[in-house]
């Protein structure tokens, strides 16, 4: 009997975090004799850390294969059928089948599943905008991409970069291309880098990109591209200001990449990502699951839906995938939005609610910031930090909690992830039995500090 006609196919769309974490954990569910698996990657690399791109690039993480957890080859002696360089083109769910194109020769063939998941990941946004495309002008979100800008860098005899928007990528971008010695220019249009912090956090942001030697524009929208007689890259243009440039990084944000799932019909969210259950399949569709940054996923505690492209959560889609898909039952149950960054040494977190995300689904909030230090203020090297909180309005149910600070500060966020998952109240925080010694914390933690003010304050409002 053919072992082909008897096992399950399942067919993965794209590469990276979410797609090979479903494709490996379904493997280690069901041998290569009950399942066949097959992955189609358009690029040349699987399983890799785009968060890290950043880093290759200005030279802190310097091979790039160190940023890659899983080779081809080790996915492929897993019995895993990776298909590089391999482009999905279409999907029919009602055929259960996906046509491919081999990238270097064109070729087109189908290929039939029984269960399918869709990976594709998310693309940076591009302007629509004259010269958006030209020589010069780089999204970052795949190995692919960083090893293009990388090229672009050491192929330009000018020093002038440009870096258009200021979110994570942008900021870490234009660190990164400081310290590769070029002349960094961030033409933001918020009125302060960081839009995922309120814009009195994200000020400190500013002071300290400023500090590094960065050139900050804010409240400034780039019209166009000009381009050379060469068809590269010559400057940015905003609506009063003309900005030279050798060099072009769009950090605007991302995209999900669901092209493929709107034309096959299957159901996206207010923000175009996948909409799925729980279990990560796709609503509708009882062997179609999907992870990853084409995905929307409930946010904990707005109760909506929202696109949080991250790392963490890929791979935690792809697990859960991958066991449902293997025979086993995993859910995925929200996210609190919580994100962590840096410039230079100063360290920029989140999680939560924004004043302005409170405002835009009817919370009432009270919000509170504090000053403190890292350690105890006694001890050598303590290092301030601010922190910020909000917390709901009688109730006092946390809402959420911003951190800018220098080292110790960014990962103190976790506390208030866990407190956010929770459902606790600032008052339930103040007594949480967080560790202590001169060494890591004052005696009162900033952000039970941040949680006492706030307590305070929403026993003065009711």
């Amino acid at each position: 009997m053919n072992m082909s006609r008897t096992r399950e196919r399942l067919v993965v769309i794209g590469g990276d975090a979410a797609g090979m974490s479903a494709a490996s954990q379904a493997r280690r569910l069901k041998g290569p004799g009950e399942l066949e698996i097959v992955a189609f990657e358009r690029g040349h690399f699987t399983s890799y850390s785009a968060c890290g791109i950043p880093y290759w690039v200005g030279g802190d993480v310097t091979d790039r294969d160190e940023l890659v957890a899983r080779t081809p080859e080790e996915h492929r002696a897993r019995d895993i059928d990776l298909r590089l360089r391999t482009e999905v083109t279409e999907i029919d769910p009602a055929g259960r089948r996906v046509r491919a194109r081999d990238v270097e020769s064109g070729e087109e063939s189908w290929t039939s599943y029984d269960k399918l998941v869709i990976a594709t990941g998310a693309r940076p946004i591009r302007p629509d905008m004259p010269g958006a495309d030209a020589a010069g002008v780089h999204g970052v979100q795949t190995l692919d991409d960083g090893q293009a800008l990388l090229d672009t860098l050491e192929g330009t005899r000018g020093r002038r970069a440009v870096v258009v928007g200021a979110g994570y990528i942008g900021v870490e971008m234009a660190e990164a291309l400081i310290n590769r010695g070029y002349e960094v220019t961030v033409v933001n249009r918020g009125s302060e880098p960081m839009s995922t912090l309120d814009p009195d956090m994200g000020r400190l942001v500013h002071e300290a990109m400023e500090g590094l030697g960065i050139t900050m524009v804010n409240d400034a929208e780039v019209t166009k591209i000009l381009t050379g007689e060469d068809g590269g890259v010559r400057a940015v243009v905003t609506q009063d200001r003309e900005f030279p440039a050798d060099v072009v990084v769009l950090g605007i944000g991302v995209r999900p990449e669901t092209a493929l799932a709107k034309a096959a019909g299957l159901p996206l969210g207010p923000h175009g990502g996948l909409l799925t259950d729980r279990s990560m399949r796709v609503r509708g569709h009882e062997d179609i699951w999907s992870g990853g940054d084409c995905v929307e996923v409930l946010d904990l505690v707005s109760g909506q839906e929202r696109h949080v492209p991250l790392g963490t959560h890929a791979n935690k889609h792809g697990q859960v995938i991958g066991t449902n898909v293997g025979g086993g039952y995993a859910t995925f149950p929200g996210v609190v939005g919580t994100a962590v960054s840096k410039v230079c040494d100063l360290e920029i977190a989140r999680t939560g609610l924004r004043e302005k995300d409170a405002h835009r689904v009817g919370l009432r909030f009270e919000a509170v910031s504090i000053e403190s230090t890292s350690r105890a203020g006694y001890y050598p090297n303590a290092s301030p930090m601010t922190v910020k909180m909000l917390a709901e309005h009688r109730t006092g149910r946390l809402l959420g909690v911003q951190i800018v600070g220098r080292e110790g500060a960014g990962k103190r966020v976790d506390i208030a992830a866990v407190a956010l998952t929770a459902g606790m109240t600032v008052e339930q925080m103040t007594a949480l039995d967080l560790g202590y010694a001169p060494p890591f914390s004052p005696v009162w933690d900033p952000v039970l500090v941040a949680a006492r003010k706030a307590a305070a304050k929403v026993r003065g409002s009711v």
